[in-house]
């Protein structure tokens, strides 16, 4: 049974995360303190130093070697089903469409899970719901935000080859289907080479990937991370959630 102190620990993790949120959309909406030029400046921030470390140091703190592999299963088969539905659904029907699927599957499978799930499901289950919630966020970076970046890039390459291949028909006059092969074959090259700059250019990739290893080192040889690299990774990480939070209110 639930008991008033359970329900006291989950608002006691949520609400300095609602606090911040509060703070970025006042500080926005309200008090007028930050403009467009300072908000993209401080998602920057977040997005290629405060975050990367936030997922490193997270991620080094699991064991890989005692994953639950029937949880990232479950998880792998709901999100593929989801993602079906959501393509199906873009493809088959007359209000679907490409755009709206992406969104679609974002909204429904990929959730903040270190922000926001860490501490509630620390809350909830303690170091067991903590650990789960940071093996499933492993996987979103490692498999469906590389999944939600191609679908991105290949709809961004696929609006700009279109208007490419329209204003080239109408300079040279030539037979649509000539300008739709040729679109078709350079399309395939180019949104290859876009998405593969974008992962390039993804540092929480780098990070989770990189936490993944240290994990893996450390829990196979008993080796613990120096003390200076440590503080160097705290010392951002710590703002994390606080920066992440305050980011999504301003927006």
């Amino acid at each position: 049974m639930i008991g008033w102190e359970d329900i006291y620990k989950v608002l006691a993790a949520m609400f300095p995360l609602y606090t911040a949120l509060m703070l970025g959309y006042g500080s926005v909406k309200w008090w007028h303190m930050f403009n467009s030029d300072h908000c993209d400046a401080i998602n920057r921030l977040s997005c290629y130093f405060i975050m990367p470390l936030f997922t490193f140091d997270f991620t080094t703190r699991i064991n890989p070697y005692k994953m639950n592999y029937r949880f990232l299963a479950a998880d792998v088969i709901s999100k593929a089903i989801i993602l079906l539905a959501i393509l199906l659904w873009a493809n088959f029907t007359k209000k679907g469409n490409y755009a709206w699927s992406i969104t679609c599957f974002s909204l429904s499978s990929l959730n903040n899970a270190l922000v926001v799930g860490v501490p509630l499901m620390e809350a909830m289950y303690g170091p067991l719901g903590e650990n789960i919630i940071i093996q499933s966020s492993i996987l979103q970076f490692m498999l469906w935000i590389m999944v939600l970046l191609m679908m991105f890039e290949f709809q961004s390459a696929k609006r700009s080859l279109d208007s490419g291949a329209s204003s080239l028909e109408s300079a040279t006059n030539c037979e649509s289907t000539i300008v739709d092969d040729k679109s078709k074959q350079t399309s395939l090259l180019v949104i290859a080479k876009i998405v593969g700059l974008k992962l390039a250019k993804n540092p929480n990739s780098y990070a989770c990937s990189l936490g993944l290893i240290w994990a893996l080192i450390s829990n196979r040889w008993n080796l613990e991370m120096p003390i200076i690299m440590e503080g160097s990774v705290h010392i951002m990480s710590r703002a994390g959630a606080g920066i992440s939070m305050l980011c999504m209110g301003e927006l």
